[in-house]
């Protein structure tokens, strides 16, 4: 696992290997590609969603579980649904099993949400798209995505850099966090040289936001 204080030395090798991508200059924030995910692409990463598509910038959100998964009426009871299943679907499901306590609960209110940006869950592991940044919600989420590009052939070698941001997965939180990752996706949109600024960016942003777990690497699709 990449931790905070072995990501300049992963960073500095990767970008020194003799398959070191083309280093292209970003001058328009709908050129750089950005993905957020959580676990089950529902609270934390779509609230994210939703901010940095009113800003413009070019944004996709996803998961990496193995279900979307969403509270039950009991720790052991949880609703699960395959990705793919469209936020329509479950807020029907939901409100048929119990409308007023997923009313009450909030989580109607998120699927109503989330169904106004996109129609369903995605699932980061299965997409076929390449990102240039990919900003996760959680560490247990980071190493997820850590693990699905080491386990993926790596052919093409398109640098894709990879940051931590830890989120709390509850309503609060995931509104604090959608500004967060707005500001470090507006930062990173104005760097010149993406590559060569994402350093100085995110030790700015750290500095700034002590309390969260940052984490940066780099990996090539």
């Amino acid at each position: 696992m990449e931790t905070a204080s072995s990501r300049s030395a992963t960073s500095s090798n990767s970008l020194n290997s003799a398959s070191t991508p083309h280093v292209v200059k970003y001058t328009d924030p709908t050129k750089i590609r950005f993905a957020v995910t959580c676990s089950s692409n529902m609270n934390r990463s779509m609230e994210a969603h939703g901010f940095l598509k009113k800003k413009g910038i070019s944004i996709e959100s996803f998961g990496t579980g193995n279900q979307v998964k969403l509270p039950g009426k009991s720790a052991t009871t949880p609703n699960c649904y395959d990705f793919g299943t469209p936020y329509d679907f479950i807020f029907k499901d939901l409100s048929k099993k119990d409308k007023a306590y997923y009313t009450e609960n909030g989580l109607l209110s998120m699927l109503d949400r989330n169904r106004r940006i996109k129609e369903a869950p995605q699932k980061l592991q299965v997409c076929t798209d390449e990102f240039n940044v990919i900003i996760a919600l959680e560490e247990r989420v980071y190493d997820q995505v850590l693990d699905h590009f080491f386990s993926k052939k790596q052919d093409r070698m398109v640098l894709v850099h990879i940051i931590n941001i830890d989120i709390e997965d509850n309503h609060e939180d995931a509104t604090n966090g959608a500004w967060l990752v707005t500001d470090i996706c507006e930062k990173l949109s104005k760097c010149r040289d993406l590559t060569a600024d994402i350093e100085r960016v995110i030790e700015e942003f750290a500095d700034r936001n002590p309390e969260r777990n940052i984490m940066h690497t780099i990996k090539f699709y």
